[in-house]
């Protein structure tokens, strides 16, 4: 994979730090091919509930990821809004959900070979 697209690796994740391969340490990330950022839920008015929305992973797709990690929290309360699964279906996107920890190393795994986005909330 070329190393200019490929999505960093997440070095480390413990109760509300991570710290990601060349963009350093914060609390909640968007991840992707070539990059990444925090992830400010205010951008998109994102809630616990109904939790992500298909505006959060847009920057996912614009970026090129054929594949996504969407993480749920530590204690598993931030969840999906059922729309953002069907904008990804509709689009052929593999997605994966899970608990934060799980989803970091299905995330990390991925990130070997696929061009993958993630988004990641490491609180509740």
């Amino acid at each position: 994979m070329d190393q200019e697209k490929s999505s960093p690796r997440i070095l480390q994740i413990s109760w509300g730090h991570m710290e990601v391969e060349g963009l350093g340490a914060g609390k909640d990330f968007k991840l992707y091919p070539g990059g990444g950022r925090d992830w400010d839920w205010a951008e998109t008015g994102t809630r616990h509930s109904p939790g992500i929305q298909p505006a959060d992973v847009e920057e996912l797709l614009a970026h090129g990821s054929d594949a996504i990690v969407l993480s749920q929290g530590m204690e598993m309360r931030l969840q999906v809004d059922p729309a953002t699964l069907e904008y990804l279906g509709q689009r052929s996107i593999s997605v994966h959900v899970a608990e934060t920890s799980e989803a970091v190393e299905i995330y990390n795994k991925l990130a070997a070979t696929t061009a993958v986005g993630g988004l990641f909330h490491s609180t509740c």
